[in-house]
């Protein structure tokens, strides 16, 4: 034990702790946005194909059931289900199936993909001027 601490400087301890501390400030910020998002926040999905953007949906609390189809190129398919405050893909004919596993997303920043189509669900949250959370 003692030839290890002879390794360390004096100076090491406080990089190390300091490092330590460090840490854990991506986590500190992003519980910080989220616990500042308000209530009235209007919550969109966005589906790109491709990366072009081809459709939006507000969710919100109490809207009808809606399911739409998209084919984002020929021989592909892409069945996606928006109910309520929550949108998936609720099928498609890719063949492993990560999009239609990711099951219901309803929080800003997540997001459903199903890369062999380049389709993507996206899920962006808007806030007024005052509520602007600008990067460190």
């Amino acid at each position: 034990m003692k030839i290890f601490f002879k390794q360390f400087r004096p100076y090491d301890f406080v990089i190390i702790g300091l490092a330590l501390l460090l840490s854990f400030a991506p986590t500190l910020v992003t519980a910080y946005v989220y616990g500042n998002q308000s209530e009235n926040q209007e919550i969109v999905a966005i589906i790109k194909i491709n990366g072009q953007e081809v459709d939006r949906f507000i969710l919100e609390e109490g809207s009808e059931q809606e399911i739409k189809t998209y084919h984002p190129n020929p021989g592909q398919y892409n069945v996606i289900e928006k109910h309520g405050d929550r949108i998936r893909i609720k099928e498609d004919n890719s063949p492993d199936q990560v999009g239609v596993k990711t099951g219901w997303i309803s929080r800003p920043g997540q997001t459903a993909i199903c890369l062999p189509h380049g389709f993507i669900i996206e899920i962006l949250g808007t806030m007024s001027e005052d509520e602007l959370i600008l990067p460190l």
